[in-house]
């Protein structure tokens, strides 16, 4: 059996990826609140405020998903200094956090172990009030690929960037169904995402059935970042 940890692990894409892995393998949670899924150990933490403790872990870990993550959607004028602070050190500083605290953990296993961090579609794609967020999971993209370099060949990194999913953190943009069939239209197969559709990713490249992929940002995204119809 193997041995995963999903930070930010109780709500949305996390939940998701949680119950999915918890299927068949051991799920440790790090998160605010407990997730409340059958057989997922809760290791409560604050990931922008608290020290990592590993303590709770066991010594080898086959995988991480970072998937603690903002939506903070205002015009650049309006962006104060502490935006792109707390952007950053949610999506960024935080991921570093826990990366350093259980790399050890992760080069231990037979197999190279798997790191999945989370940037967007916005990344990649101009879009208006999205600067700060942009420029962070830009900086989460650039540390998938450094640290896939780095880290070759004990560990393995990759990022999943999506584009608007039916999540807690996006409730205000979905908060009926107009803004929900308004934002489907958006995409070129005109529906929003789930978090299925997007812990289906993750827990792909967490399995050894992605055991050549490392360095790579994927887009599940509805087509947005590729298709125009």
């Amino acid at each position: 059996m193997k041995h995963f940890l999903v930070v930010g692990g109780s709500k949305g894409i996390g939940r998701q990826i949680s119950e999915q892995l918890s299927q068949r393998h051991t799920v440790y949670c790090m998160s605010r609140t407990a997730p409340g899924i059958p057989n997922v150990v809760h290791i409560p933490v604050d990931v922008t405020q608290d020290e990592i403790d590993v303590s709770a872990l066991p010594e080898e870990l086959d995988g991480i998903a970072y998937c603690p993550g903002s939506i903070n959607l205002k015009p650049f004028r309006s962006l104060k200094e502490a935006d792109f602070i707390s952007d950053y050190t949610i999506n960024v500083i935080g991921a570093t956090k826990v990366l350093k605290a259980v790399e050890r953990r992760l080069k231990k296993g037979e197999n190279p172990g798997s790191v999945v961090l989370f940037s967007t579609v916005a990344a990649t794609q101009g879009m208006p009030f999205h600067a700060s967020i942009a420029a962070a999971k830009g900086a989460v993209e650039g540390l998938t690929r450094s640290l896939a370099a780095e880290w070759a060949p004990n560990i393995r990194v990759n990022c999943v960037a999506p584009s608007l999913t039916d999540t807690p953190l996006a409730a205000s943009l979905l908060s009926n169904d107009e803004k929900k069939e308004n934002a489907g239209k958006r995409h070129p197969l005109r529906r929003i995402g789930n978090p299925a559709d997007i812990a289906n990713a993750a827990v792909y490249l967490l399995s050894q059935d992605s055991g050549w992929v490392t360095g790579q940002v994927i887009a599940v995204d509805g087509g947005m970042s590729r298709v125009r119809v």
